[in-house]
């Protein structure tokens, strides 16, 4: 039996520009951190010949080709195996919510196949960049890289996407006490819904690549909030991080229609008036969770708990995908 996992990612700004439509005509910039909740494979050997696989739905094949979840039937094309798997993966938050599982699901899926087939391990810069190609490339998903990349490295990194394809990597350069401080002061509650991000993702794509000025100006806006974020993180000014974040969440708003709703605007403006200093909808928008940046934790928490948002407490995590269990 294999066990392996992913962790799943909040995006500290810069979220958007990491997808092809953008960043390979001006290249992107995020940060990104890998926190404490994650996204599990789990792979057995079975007798009977056939691909037995557990998620939101249950599927008995007996080839490759007619499994159904796009991910795993390509993941199983490029790796190499063959029918005679039970596949299940589980998750600590649900998926469509914002935190980047469909790029957790795939790099944990990819180490675990590896382990399976050859008794070796990706690496993680492999594992990131195969997960790409089969999100991006072979399935047509209008998505980014940032999920990708964080949850095969792990930690809190800056992202550079350049025009040709490459990645860059680097920890963000923040102090200690600063490290602490934010993620103490980060809040995340849950609004209750699941959404689909492509229909989102797919508007901001088909503007992009037809170089609708309104979009292309936002999202180099996106990418210098990014940038100053980074430096406000990096000398320790958390409060001018946290006003970074309410900008940048006005901007993500008018990015489209389908970013925020009546609701999610009256949660929003509830936090802002106790004790937040700055928040966003994390992921591509329209539903998922809320994440604030407050110095006073027990007022917004009453607040949001008032209004019938649960939170999701969590830490940074250094380690990306990893394995749990190998027998």
């Amino acid at each position: 039996m294999i066990v392996t996992r992913s962790p799943l990612r909040i995006s500290l700004g810069g979220g958007g520009t990491d997808v092809p439509s953008y960043y390979e005509k001006r290249e992107g910039f995020c940060i990104s951190a890998a926190i404490n909740k994650y996204v599990y494979i789990i792979i057995h050997k079975t007798f009977d010949g056939k691909l037995l696989l557990k998620y939101s739905q249950t599927e008995s094949v007996d080839k490759v080709e007619d499994v159904k979840h796009p991910i795993i039937r390509e993941a199983l094309k490029f790796v190499g195996n063959t029918p005679n798997l039970e596949i299940t993966s589980m998750s600590d938050a649900p998926a469509g919510t914002g935190l980047g599982s469909s790029g957790s699901f795939t790099t944990a899926l990819l180490k675990a196949l590896y382990l399976e087939r050859y008794g070796g391990v990706t690496t993680e810069l492999g594992a990131a960049k195969v997960a790409c190609d089969i999100e991006i490339n072979k399935l047509g998903y209008p998505v980014g890289k940032q999920d990708q990349f964080i949850s095969s490295h792990g930690g809190v990194k800056c992202m550079s996407f350049l025009k040709d394809g490459d990645v860059l990597l680097k920890p963000l350069a923040i102090s200690h006490d600063a490290l602490y401080g934010l993620e103490d002061n980060l809040l995340l509650f849950f609004t209750g819904y699941e959404f689909p991000a492509s229909s989102v993702l797919k508007d901001q794509v088909d503007r992009s690549i037809a170089n609708d000025m309104e979009m292309m100006n936002n999202l180099d806006n996106i990418k210098l909030i990014g940038k100053m974020s980074k430096s406000a993180l990096e000398s320790g000014n958390l409060r001018r991080f946290a006003k970074l974040m309410d900008e940048h969440w006005n901007l993500k708003r008018a990015r489209s229609d389908g970013m925020s709703n009546k609701l999610i605007d009256e949660w929003y403006s509830e936090a802002m008036n106790n004790g937040a200093l700055g928040g966003k909808l994390i992921g591509a928008g329209g539903r998922g969770f809320l994440m604030f940046y407050t110095e006073k934790h027990e007022k917004l928490r009453r607040a949001m708990y008032r209004i019938g948002l649960p939170e999701l407490e969590f830490t940074f995590t250094d380690k990306g995908t990893e394995i749990v269990t190998w027998r």
